[in-house]
């Protein structure tokens, strides 16, 4: 990618070491993060992708050792522990930012499209889901076997993406209800979930994500005062990546025209195919180098604040499911 060069990769597991070495012969593997931190000076950004309990230890060490870092999703296991990391990179003058990757999905982009073009009208509801059918429990996988440290789960996994879109599309949400539930025989963490959040303007969003859905509904379903919009399946930048596509080849993140979604102004109309806008999950990457570049004139991709505001609402959510009430943020 134009701008940045894989200089070190981090892994004290030699089968990923050696899956490192074949994919990229330039690279130097580090068998600890410290390595790393100790040559901060000849490194200009750290990405943290380790495990969830890891996000805030890994990132206070980055921004000690002055490492501009991304932090993947969820920023950490708790609210208070991401202002924690957000304050210490504030105090050193870091540039940091949480990898909420999903505002450049195409489906997105072109939800937002919509909005801003008054295509949709005024928001009246969102309807956002990340399903999937994976019915076995995997309990050695941390995600789905770990302790409340590990934040694992579906609420922290695919619901940072689902929340994250829906404030950034629909603004601040001042109240929070969530259904969250152990639904697989094992389950040790929430594997399907529900929530609505009732908007500053008015619109609210429903928001689903689940292991045990057999038939996913829409990815989006998006209703305003003069259309509605509906997108099934989700966005192919994923998929082309792992069949080593790269983001600067010819059609990346392009959606076939029989996947696009559709507007419909009424129930006496025919929806109408909308083109979905092409998938760019490099621009927030090339936007990170414009903050590490230009710090202070230039902000970063996602600031940690969102991840902390999303945070906030999954407290929330979790709050609500425990007393089954709406919980005001």
């Amino acid at each position: 990618m134009p701008g940045f060069a894989l200089a070190s990769v981090v892994t004290s597991n030699p089968e990923r070491a050696a899956q490192a070495r074949e994919r990229h012969p330039e690279v130097t593997v580090l068998a600890s993060p410290a390595e790393l931190f100790g040559a901060a000076d000849s490194h200009d950004l750290a990405v943290i992708a380790a495990p969830n309990r890891e996000h805030v230890p890994l990132g206070l060490a980055a921004v000690e050792a002055g490492l501009p870092l991304v932090v993947d999703k969820p920023l950490a296991a708790s609210a208070a522990d991401g202002q924690r990391l957000a304050d210490a990179a504030a105090a050193r003058g870091v540039v940091a930012s949480v990898f909420h990757n999903r505002r450049w999905d195409g489906d997105f982009l072109t939800l937002r499209r919509l909005l801003d073009d008054g295509s949709l009208g005024e928001p009246l509801r969102l309807e956002s889901r990340f399903e999937r059918w994976r019915p076995e429990v995997d309990s050695e996988k941390w995600r789905e076997g770990g302790g409340p440290e590990d934040a694992g789960g579906v609420l922290f996994d695919l619901g940072p993406h689902l929340i994250d879109q829906a404030l950034e599309l629909l603004g601040p949400a001042p109240s929070v209800y969530a259904e969250v539930r152990c639904v697989r025989p094992g389950a040790r963490v929430d594997d399907d979930v529900f929530l609505a959040l009732e908007h500053e303007s008015g619109a609210r969003s429903h928001l689903w994500a689940s292991m045990v859905a057999a038939d996913p509904g829409p990815r989006f379903r998006a209703l305003g005062t003069r259309a509605a919009y509906v997108k099934h399946g989700l966005d192919v930048q994923e998929d082309a990546l792992r069949a080593g596509a790269g983001p600067h080849d010819a059609g990346f993140g392009e959606e076939p025209r029989e996947a696009w979604g559709t507007l419909r102004s009424g129930e006496d109309t025919e929806p109408e195919p909308v083109a979905t806008e092409p998938g760019r999950y490099v621009d927030y990457y090339e936007r990170m180098e414009r903050a590490i570049r230009e710090p202070g004139s230039v902000s970063p991709p996602v600031p940690l604040e969102a991840g902390i505001e999303t945070l906030r609402v999954i407290e929330a959510a979790r709050a609500s499911a425990a007393e089954r009430a709406v919980i005001p943020l």
